[in-house]
């Protein structure tokens, strides 16, 4: 359950309708508490403002009728230059970086100003009423037939307004930055040197003997496999999360050692072992769901966990650079320099062991190594037949 929440919690958050969505629902929000401070303030204090002044219930109208309807125009133009951006940069630099700008906050929040201000408005609006006529004494009906128009609110929808021009005049830098072939590349380098920092731990110093002992020369037992029960799973995808703590938990309250055979950005279909758990008698059906629901997978790979997947986005780029079609070298050029920093970076971090032990030092988990070299890898095994074709992109190299 907590790989679920924690795979849902993280495509909601880099999903492009989060941030919209939330200020949308804060502007319907502030559409009320405006209204009814106007109820409760009435007109008077504009009074002692003597550079505001008083709207009749037509000029109130008016004013949010023109805020709403030029905001919900902006909006559908600036959602079409998102999109026709992102089919233009796609196609030049892959279409596995079609969520880097998805999750653009900038592009989010431009959106997201522009339906807020229209939604506002739009509620706004509808608490204007002009003044009707009623039978004298009847107090019920005098009260509903006074004037009412929300000049906080409207003065608030005014405020909006200036914030979307100047919302929109930023959004107008941003795409032409955003789709900058040197801008994609370093939002993808920051990304990768942001993922080794969360995922490898710093070197400090030189690791404990004991642990470098125990690197080298632990095992699973022999009889490991004739009592290990094998979990499979059921459908197929991408694993896109492993909760490590999850299994660690699992495997020291029911004292038992687990190999575990994938791990992020790795593709699973249905029957594959997943992971062998031993001994089989103290593994329950519940046990293995359990275990089972420590693995997400989905559509595609993600950077959550898999840092290879980051490094494939930078030797894409430089793969498309270096085709015939393309014939970018220097774009290729940039790939390297990145994937280079990303390595140093690596180079100075601490691999993750892959014998796992729990606070007594007993074995518990077995996971699928990693180590400096695959990275190494890679990357160069990839770009090696696409470099060598170009003499600038090899002396780079």
């Amino acid at each position: 359950m907590k790989a679920l929440i924690i795979t849902w919690t993280s495509r909601v958050r880099d999903s492009y309708w989060f941030v919209p969505s939330v200020l949308a629902v804060t502007a319907l929000m502030l559409s009320f508490v405006t209204t009814e401070l106007d109820n409760h303030f009435g007109s008077e204090w504009l009074e002692e403002i003597g550079w505001l002044y008083a709207n009749e219930p037509a000029g109130a109208r008016a004013v949010l009728s023109t805020v709403a309807g030029s905001m919900i125009t902006v909006a559908g133009v600036t959602f079409s230059m998102t999109i026709l951006s992102i089919s233009y940069t796609t196609s030049q630099v892959g279409a596995r970086l079609l969520n880097n700008f998805m999750r653009d906050r900038g592009n989010q929040i431009t959106l997201g100003v522009f339906i807020s201000t229209f939604l506002y408005c739009l509620m706004v609006l509808r608490t204007v009423r002009n003044a009707e006529s009623a039978p004298v004494g009847d107090m019920a009906k005098q009260e509903l037939a006074s004037a009412f128009v929300p000049h906080i609110a409207v003065i608030v929808g005014i405020m909006l307004a200036i914030l979307s021009v100047a919302v929109l005049i930023y959004f107008i830098h941003h795409i032409p930055e955003s789709i900058h072939v040197s801008n994609i590349l370093a939002g993808i380098g920051g990304d990768l040197n942001r993922q080794i920092e969360r995922q490898f731990p710093a070197r400090v110093g030189k690791p404990h003997e004991d642990l470098s002992q125990r690197q080298v020369d632990s095992n699973l037992p022999p009889s490991f496999y004739e009592t290990a029960k094998t979990i499979r799973s059921r459908g197929s995808g991408y694993v896109e999360f492993v909760d490590m703590d999850g299994v660690m938990g699992i495997a020291v309250e029911h004292d038992l050692t687990i190999r575990m055979r994938f791990r992020a950005g790795d593709f699973v279909t249905p029957g594959n072992v997943l992971m062998l758990a031993s001994p089989a008698s103290r593994v329950s059906d519940e046990i293995v769901d359990q275990l089972r629901a420590t693995y997400v997978s989905g559509a595609q790979r993600t950077a959550k966990q898999n840092l290879r997947f980051v490094f494939n986005q930078l030797v894409e780029v430089a793969e498309r650079a270096l085709s015939p079609g393309v014939n970018d070298p220097f774009t290729a050029i940039s790939c390297m320099d990145w994937l280079q920093s990303a390595l140093q970076h690596l180079a100075e971090r601490e691999m993750p062991d892959a014998y796992r032990y729990d606070s007594n030092d007993k074995l518990r988990i077995v996971a699928e190594p990693e180590t400096f070299s695959d990275f190494v890898s890679l990357v160069s095994d990839q770009l090696r037949p696409y470099v060598a074709a170009d003499r600038n992109a090899s002396i780079h190299m």
